[in-house]
């Protein structure tokens, strides 16, 4: 029986652990990597935005080759998938992949359609949508984020370029960073929380358990010998030493043996006067 009572104690313990854990960490990780990828995609805006002020220059003076030798020296770091230019009929301008250069973007893709959606381009968009994760050809996996380059007045009147005034895009930068130590972050972090997780269910079950040990499963265990032994006829052993919330049920327990005790001692005695009786009338008639 006890052994029935400690699985029907513990198990549902186990299964409401477990079940809260795995919902628990699970939220959490989806939280912590929602973080890390916005954290990714913000320092490669950022990353663009620097590129961007470092061809400013050169894009000023017209000075293609400069731009060039930037967009080949970016593209060169590790990690670094790919780095483009376009202007904004989608013609590629710069790329440190120079066999794509003078080639039409497809502005369907994932990184343009959340500016080309409408008839009118839509100018202004935070970074979160222009971002963007997909596997390239290598089957690795890329998050490339696209910057309008804007013009300003010093594009529109500097003596080198033809841009008017009422152009607010001139072109757009288009930079993919590889994935790969952002999974790697994840991974390790995902192994992580199994183990905390594993930890946590160890010791909570362990925990609840010799609790329940402790206060519920040996007192049990010491009533049912003390009923057992009752029940053989055994009245003189006493119950003590049970503490908590089985204290009242102990009692009980002790009260009962004891009224049985006692009434075991009146019908002894009672037997006894019988006894005596019988006795004193026997030596009685024998006299007579």
């Amino acid at each position: 029986m006890l052994y029935s009572l400690t699985a029907r104690a513990i198990v549902p313990v186990a299964v409401a652990v477990t079940g809260f854990v795995i919902v628990c960490c699970m939220l959490l990780y989806s939280v912590m990597k929602t973080d890390l990828v916005n954290d990714a995609i913000n320092y490669e805006a950022n990353q663009a935005n620097t590129i961007i002020k470092s061809t400013r220059y050169a894009m000023l003076k017209s000075d293609r080759e400069t731009v060039r030798n930037i967009i080949d020296n970016i593209g060169s770091q590790e990690g670094i998938e790919h780095v483009r230019i376009f202007n904004k009929k989608g013609l590629i301008m710069f790329s440190e992949n120079h066999a794509e250069v003078n080639r039409y973007v497809d502005k369907k893709t994932a990184g343009c359609i959340s500016c080309h959606a409408g008839a009118v381009p839509n100018a202004t968009i935070g970074d979160m949508e222009r971002a963007r994760r997909y596997t390239n050809g290598k089957g690795a996996e890329v998050i490339a984020i696209t910057a309008p380059i804007y013009n300003d007045p010093a594009c529109y009147t500097a003596a080198c370029h033809f841009h008017t005034s009422g152009q607010q895009i001139l072109g757009t930068l288009d930079i993919g960073v590889s994935a790969a130590p952002l999974l790697k972050t994840l991974s390790v972090m995902r192994g992580r929380m199994i183990v905390f997780s594993i930890m946590i269910l160890i010791l909570s079950v362990g925990g609840v358990a010799a609790l329940l040990r402790r206060h519920v499963f040996i007192p049990l265990r010491e009533i049912k010998e003390f009923t057992a032994k009752v029940n053989r006829g055994n009245l003189s052993h006493e119950l003590s030493g049970i503490s908590g919330d089985l204290t009242d049920l102990a009692c009980d327990v002790r009260g009962m043996a004891s009224q049985l005790r006692s009434a075991v001692e009146e019908l002894e005695e009672l037997r006894l006067s019988r006894k005596e009786i019988e006795e004193r009338v026997a030596v009685e008639g024998d006299s007579v």
